[in-house]
């Protein structure tokens, strides 16, 4: 069965920091390009951080550029999400996802696997 696992959410404070975890299960995350998005209540699903599956591109929208680090772990077939100096406005639910296309996807329908989202909720 090929699934997405996403952990690592949870409740911070403006200014403050997560790592978010997906780990993939019957899929070798290494062949997939991999994204990380997110979905506010009320909003569309957008995506945040980007990784291609060959040279290790990346790609961030302005609204996370700085902030957001998505990163690989082949040997824990893992994709991280590190994210810094956490706004109130990047609350939503985090989601992962994988793409079977070569390059660097950065849309939605281009992504084929979807994990169960974690949610992130930054307050004072």
């Amino acid at each position: 069965q090929v699934q997405l696992v996403e952990s690592g959410g949870g409740l911070v404070q403006p200014g403050g920091s997560l790592r978010l975890s997906c780990v993939g299960s019957g899929m070798t995350l290494e062949n997939f390009a991999m994204g990380w998005f997110r979905q506010a209540p009320g909003k569309e699903r957008e995506g945040v951080s980007f990784i291609s599956r060959s040279d290790g591109s990346t790609y961030y929208p302005d609204s996370v550029k700085g902030r957001f680090t998505i990163s690989r772990d082949n040997a824990k077939n893992t994709v991280y999400l590190q994210m810094n100096s956490l706004k109130p406005e990047d609350t939503a639910v985090y989601y992962c996802a994988a793409s079977l296309l070569g390059g660097l996807p950065v849309t939605r329908r281009e992504y084929d696997y979807w994990g169960q989202g974690t949610q992130v909720t930054v307050v004072s």
